[in-house]
């Protein structure tokens, strides 16, 4: 099944949507904010998905209360340390954290460029403390709008040298990417990589636009891409990276059975696609799940396991000398 010779990548896991449940609860408790429920057990449905969701943005409302309760920046910087200890856990040698500062900050009035730092912190912590490689992602919640992604961006770039990349994620279908192709220039200037949530509420047309307009090198869940040969044509030869998330896929509703997933379909082209986890404490799934799923709900060989393992490393933001060494960790 997984190739142990190869390392376990996660590149596409929000660390703002990997909040623990039960830190959430004590957060919660500690900061005076009042949940909806008064026990614990009968407060999982309000952050974990149960089956799936009408859609994306019903499924976003599930990773509300976990920035609800982040009242500090020693809060945030906890559950940056946690995510570094439960990736780990999960047996991952390498992930690339993405969060939005924003986001993690708007409940509680914190400083968005504080929140970066607290979180910078809290990786570092978890990294001295745990044996696996972390890279951080900075995200611009576009569901906010242009002023607010711009303040973001921002804040993330105050601190890009902890930063590997920029995405663009939130709701794709109101909030195109042609509203954000000055925020990428910025990021271009700052020589940090892209990669874009696209092709999940919206159509191929919104992949064309992250890949010519804003420059992503790597397209998260992408799986709209299979409408367009030409797209997924222009995608091998530029060797542009689908990071694909089946659970996820399912749980928001863009993909309504999960055997039809255009995962296999994209391997079959040749396509640069990894599998990765998206939210998984509000999923309730981890990394080793998904590729069970791959294998029994999709049929994918161990060979086409592998062949995800190898792409992860491939499209993952390491320098060449980064990914040889990550291939010697055991």
């Amino acid at each position: 099944m997984i190739n142990t010779k190869l390392p376990l990548i996660d590149l596409h896991r929000h660390l703002d949507g990997n909040i623990r449940p039960k830190t959430i609860w004590q957060l919660a408790q500690k900061n005076n904010i009042e949940l909806p429920t008064k026990e614990f057990e009968q407060f999982i449905p309000y952050v974990q998905i149960q089956n799936s969701e009408a859609d994306l943005l019903a499924f976003l409302k599930k990773l509300d209360w976990g920035v609800a309760v982040l009242k500090s920046l020693d809060d945030c910087k906890q559950v940056a340390f946690e995510n570094v200890e439960d990736a780990f856990n999960a047996g991952l040698h390498y992930a690339e954290l993405r969060f939005s500062p924003y986001y993690m900050a708007m409940a509680n009035n914190l400083n968005t460029q504080d929140v970066v730092a607290a979180v910078i912190d809290g990786i570092k912590a978890g990294v001295k403390l745990f044996n696996i490689k972390i890279n951080l992602i900075g995200i611009l919640s576009r569901t906010f709008g242009v002023d607010k992604c711009q303040s973001e961006l921002s804040a993330l770039l105050a601190h890009k040298e902890h930063l590997v990349a920029i995405d663009l994620a939130g709701d794709e279908y109101n909030y195109p990417g042609e509203l954000f192709i000055e925020h990428f220039k910025q990021v271009a200037q700052a020589d940090l990589q892209v990669t874009i949530h696209a092709g999940e509420a919206a159509g191929p047309l919104s992949v064309w636009q992250a890949i010519n307009e804003l420059k992503a090198t790597r397209i998260g869940h992408g799986v709209k891409s299979i409408e367009d040969e030409k797209l997924l044509d222009y995608m091998l030869k530029h060797e542009i990276a689908i990071e694909s998330c089946l659970t996820s896929n399912f749980q928001t509703g863009t993909i309504k059975d999960l055997s039809k997933h255009p995962i296999k379909q994209y391997l079959d082209k040749g396509l640069r696609v990894c599998l990765n986890t998206d939210d998984p404490a509000v999923q309730g799934i981890e990394i080793k799940h998904e590729f069970l799923l791959a294998r029994d709900t999709l049929g994918l060989t161990d060979n086409e396991i592998t062949q995800l393992q190898k792409n992860a490393l491939a499209a993952s933001f390491l320098s060449a000398s980064e990914k040889q060494s990550l291939c010697s960790f055991s």
